[in-house]
């Protein structure tokens, strides 16, 4: 039963499998996207998750669950979810939790935590 840690540093992994299943962690927009708007950060952070899924070998149709955090769920919900519905393929939803949070940077408006299959 092994573990494997992908792109790891001192404090966390960005990909992490164990017994066929794919563990994330949170995954945030690219730094040029940062100060943009929620679709914007939604489509660059689907855009990392997708990369990281494939270097795990899988994809997102295979996603079990993720969580959503947004900075102002108020504001960002219906910005994420329409980029989210564009993304993932037609009878593919994971289960999924969308939060509001307190996020590490103030330009974060968006941060996906993944688990897939692989």
């Amino acid at each position: 039963m092994s573990v494997q840690r992908l792109h790891t540093n001192q404090r966390m992994s960005q990909i992490v499998i164990h017994q066929d299943t794919v563990y994330l962690a949170g995954q945030v927009a690219a730094d040029d996207d940062l100060d943009k708007s929620a679709e914007t950060q939604t489509r660059s952070t689907l855009q990392a998750i997708e990369k990281l899924l494939a270097e795990a070998g899988t994809d997102q149709t295979k996603i079990l669950s993720v969580t959503i955090y947004l900075k102002d769920i108020n504001a960002d919900f219906e910005a994420m979810n329409r980029v989210w519905d564009e993304w993932l393929p037609e009878g593919t939803a994971p289960a999924r939790a969308t939060v509001q949070a307190l996020l590490c940077e103030p330009e974060i408006l968006v941060e996906m935590s993944v688990i897939a299959a692989v």
